[in-house]
């Protein structure tokens, strides 16, 4: 079998992550894997500590495995990876369980659609840091250009993300082609 290529939507809170990878999915008639964390999130029912870190890693790679093994296609779109977790572990804690950070290092996906902070910020009961986006999307350019990674900017009003966010999987398409 191919390998299969991973194509993550990732950034700050509220730059519509979820919506384009929906619809990414849709376009290309691909599997998609939502976010883990929120799911987690609602479920605990309470804020999280540095103990949900690891379930959530764990919750987040069973996920992504899931969609890889149900891609009718070449690749499959993540609503966010474990770089992800390894961000806001660090943010919010001081620090990441090693095993992520190598876990998330090894999994590395082959394109990285990075959402700029110029969406609307949309508030909901999960989301705390909408004065810190601009903040927040550094830490997720700098960990994933740290980390050798392709990334793609995906900026603008709805449609030009989405024309955006088509125009780079195609390019990755004819690049592994």
């Amino acid at each position: 079998m191919e390998k299969i290529a991973r194509i993550v939507l990732t950034g700050s809170e509220s730059t519509g992550k979820t919506e384009l990878a929906r619809a990414l999915a849709a376009h290309y008639r691909t599997a998609w894997a939502g976010e883990y964390v929120r799911d987690y999130l609602d479920a605990k029912g309470s804020a999280l500590d540095a103990g949900d870190v690891e379930p959530i890693a764990r919750g987040q790679m069973a996920r992504e495995d899931s969609a890889l093994s149900a891609s009718p296609r070449e690749f499959v779109i993540l609503d966010t990876d474990l770089f992800s977790t390894v961000i806001y572990a660090c943010h919010y804690y001081g620090s990441c369980p090693e095993w992520i950070e190598r876990a998330a290092r090894e999994r590395r996906a082959d394109l990285y659609l990075l959402l700029d902070v110029d969406a609307p910020w949309t508030p909901d009961p999960q989301r705390d840091r909408g004065e810190r986006r601009e903040e927040m999307h550094a830490l997720f350019r700098d960990a994933l250009e740290a980390a050798g990674a392709r990334v793609v900017v995906i900026r603008g009003g709805w449609e030009e993300r989405r024309a955006r966010a088509i125009e780079a999987i195609d390019a990755l398409k004819a690049l592994l082609s």
